[in-house]
């Protein structure tokens, strides 16, 4: 047996960065396609070239994406919005760039495509729109010019594509109302086209991803895979059908009987019913086991593993070797961290480290002997040894979790009261305005930041030059006129990575960048031990920003929700452990906050929706653990203190009941790229509290006007009463520069004047 290896895909960003470097100097004019087409070809096969050498047999071809995969697909089969297409109709890489930004080097500004959370991850994507006419075509060659590009250069390629019926659930309906299943029919034939090209040039085996799969799927649904896939049988290429995020026993009462040559099961995320659905597929299908987390950062115990695989290949011989799902999510090298501790560096494995540990499982599969038994011994024994690691253990944290009380995670009075009472202090206007909590973050900030960190500056001078910049934040907000400031986070490198710096239980990289979207990197931390505030974090930032103006200014923190899904976790102990203990820990800041004068205070939530499990049976026992850290988090202070909340782009029907349930005071969502339908569920789950939807695509470089805030905060007033709502951008304004978001926020400021005329 040979047990073939592959990946399901690799990182696209660069080990330094190269990919987001080269889109944002595009973007800019500072240099030509012809120059950016080039980074992309360079890092394409210099990331083949590495998953060969670390010896993975089949490479992923088609994974690379200019701003997102799911885009690519879109423009692949033509779908792409009329007010995106170039003035002839036609479609070209700008083309992309104007769909996913709204703006691109040459062309038409236009509104940019609404942007959604990929399942239980922070990786973006731009949300397919079709319409009731839809028409689909072959439009965009890119999947097979890189296929070509890797043939040419000796490695043997799988191409990688989104499979149509996730594409067609990750969509959304535009115009009149239809159901989605009827452009099935359209968008199959495309893929056939697709599948007869990658036939022609030579492809054997092609991975087609379907993770809506891991979803609880209706019935209509399950009977589409079935005719779709024996409709793309007869294309001549062998589909590997490939599931990840989730487990899929829950449709094995339908699933086996698909017309497909290969399966691919997530056995770290599904780990929990991979026996049941290995006794269900058929023995003829290509088996492949995701057995390397794509999604953590964690060395694979590669000693139990190989145990494990070799009693699952006493019934199934001839199996793949793979990682849970496209190694996107990871960052790339870990030898690439010179900073890190020996001890804290032993437990980790990145991408290029992934490619080896199935490599080594491989050759011992193959060839069992104590020789290549004792090497993966050795590779596991880190694992053991973190264990008994005094960085992981904190019997005082533990103790105080055991302790927490029911009326500990409440407040003291209902809304309406708090309502009441803040009004009365802050005596807000209607319509009030504010922003989401950051501002440029300047070229000056960051040589600030880095000249600190080398050492170049004292403490004390890189403190004065963050002073200066929160003044000038303030000074500006006050002449924008805007009502509720913001201190403008300039001391913050990233919202959960400066928390995590001042927090036990974190590690962090030098160069762990993944991509969240675009251009759009973050370097999650890891959290590696439990977790405590040593000291308070923000406050003399707030309080110092507080002292420059007489308008309430909000202190800023990011939640403990999102403080655990944008880090690497722990994966020896529970997700709502680690939600508890960061929980408790913002909860003493947010306290000392409120006893410096802080009166408003914002804990960030985005990732709320993104940790719902996929399953619905699942959901329920996560969002109570949820609400619960957010609440203990934010109970234990007065009436008059107003608590803030902010959410990214996501599904919000999903998790209405709990938005309801964190009893936030005001809450600020991400709405202005789908024009406020987002605000449907709030309207009709009858939302109690305040809302400020967003009225700015801090995305996009386009500045709104005020005719288009005023129209989106009249859209807003139809599912929201007035004197409920805000009025903000739709995120943080760290990525924008200051003369857009100068006129954006007066323009913003002076649609919330004429809504009070």
């Amino acid at each position: 047996m040979t047990y073939t290896t592959h990946t399901l895909g690799f990182p696209r960003v660069g080990l330094q960065r190269e990919l987001k470097k080269a889109l944002e100097a595009y973007w800019a004019g500072n240099i030509p396609q012809t120059a950016l087409l080039e980074t992309g070809r360079q890092l394409r096969h210099r990331h083949w070239q590495w998953q060969q050498q670390a010896g993975v047999d089949l490479l992923p071809v088609g994974d690379f994406a200019w701003y997102d995969h799911v885009l690519t697909t879109s423009l692949m089969v033509g779908n792409v919005p009329p007010r995106h297409r170039n003035s002839d109709g036609s479609i070209d890489l700008d083309t992309l760039f104007r769909t996913a930004r709204g703006r691109a080097p040459t062309g038409k500004p236009a509104p940019a495509a609404e942007m959604s959370k990929w399942f239980n991850t922070n990786y973006h994507y731009l949300v397919p729109e079709f319409h009731a006419e839809q028409a689909f075509a072959l439009c965009w060659t890119q999947l097979f010019d890189e296929v070509e590009e890797a043939l040419t250069a000796g490695y043997r390629a799988k191409p990688v594509l989104l499979g149509p019926l996730s594409y067609l659930w990750l969509g959304k309906t535009k115009g009149v109302a239809f159901d989605k299943l009827s452009l099935l029919p359209q968008l199959l034939a495309v893929y056939q086209q697709i599948l007869q090209k990658l036939v022609a040039q030579k492809i054997e085996w092609v991975q087609i991803d379907e993770p809506v799969l891991t979803l609880d799927l209706p019935a209509e649904w399950q009977q589409a895979y079935l005719s779709a896939y024996q409709q793309l049988q007869g294309s001549g290429c062998k589909l590997l059908l490939t599931t990840y995020l989730g487990g899929i026993a829950h449709q094995l009462d339908w699933l086996p009987k698909l017309d497909i040559d290969g399966l691919h099961l997530d056995a770290i995320a599904g780990k929990n019913e991979l026996a049941l659905t290995l006794a269900a597929i058929p023995t003829h299908w290509q088996l492949s086991l995701g057995i390397i987390n794509g999604r953590n950062i964690w060395r694979a115990n590669l000693h139990e593993l190989y145990t494990e695989l070799a009693e699952i290949r006493q019934t199934h011989r001839n199996f793949w070797l793979g990682t849970s799902c496209s190694l996107l999510h990871s960052p790339i090298d870990l030898q690439a961290e010179n900073g890190l501790d020996p001890e804290i560096k032993s437990w980790f494995a990145f991408a290029r480290q992934k490619c080896t540990e199935l490599h080594l499982l491989q050759r011992t599969l193959c060839e069992p002997d104590d020789q290549k038994i004792l090497t993966l011994q050795a590779y596991s024994a880190p694992l053991l040894q973190r264990q008994q690691s005094i960085r992981v253990q904190d019997a005082t944290v533990q103790a105080a979790v055991t302790a927490i009380r029911p009326e500990d995670a409440e407040r003291n009075a209902v809304y309406a009261q708090r309502a009441a009472a803040q009004q009365i202090r802050f005596q807000l206007p209607d319509w009030p305005t504010t922003t989401i909590g950051s501002f440029p973050q300047t070229s000056e900030i960051r040589a600030l930041r880095r000249r600190f960190k080398q050492g170049e500056i004292s403490l004390q001078t890189y403190e004065q030059g963050l002073q200066q910049e929160i003044a000038y934040a303030i000074t500006e907000q006050e002449q924008i006129g805007l009502d509720v400031l913001v201190h403008g986070e300039a001391e913050r490198n990233d919202m959960v990575e400066y928390f995590g710096e001042q927090l036990t239980g974190y590690a962090f990289t030098q160069n762990g960048w993944v991509q969240s979207y675009g251009s759009r990197c973050v370097k999650p931390p890891v959290i590696i031990g439990d977790i405590s505030r040593p000291a308070a974090m923000t406050v003399r930032w707030s309080q110092y920003a507080q002292s420059l103006t007489s308008k309430p200014v909000k202190g800023m923190l990011t939640g403990p929700i999102t403080m655990l899904c944008w880090s690497f976790p722990r994966e020896d102990i529970s997700r709502e452990t680690m939600a508890l203990q960061l929980a408790l820990a913002l909860r003493h800041e947010v306290q000392d906050l409120e006893k410096a004068g802080i009166g408003i205070i914002q804990i960030d939530e985005p990732a709320l929706r993104e940790g719902l499990p996929l399953r619905q049976q699942d959901q329920a026992a996560y969002l109570n653990w949820a609400v619960r850290a957010f609440k203990l988090t934010a109970a234990g202070i007065a009436d008059d203190t107003q608590i803030h909340t902010h959410m990214c782009y996501c599904e919000f029907g999903d998790v209405m009941p709990s938005i309801i349930a964190l009893d936030a005071d005001v809450i600020t969502l991400e709405t202005s790229r789908s024009d406020m339908e987002l605000l449907d569920v709030f309207h009709h789950q009858a939302y109690p509290n305040e809302i400020g939807p967003g009225v700015y695509d801090i995305h996009s470089p386009n500045v709104p006007t005020v005719e288009w805030i005023t129209q989106l905060l009249q859209k807003a007033r139809q599912h929201i009463p007035a004197e409920r709502l805000w009025v903000n951008p739709d995120c943080g304004l760290k990525t924008r520069a200051w003369p857009e978001t100068r006129t954006a926020l007066s323009n913003m400021v002076e649609a919330a004047r004429l809504l009070r005329q």
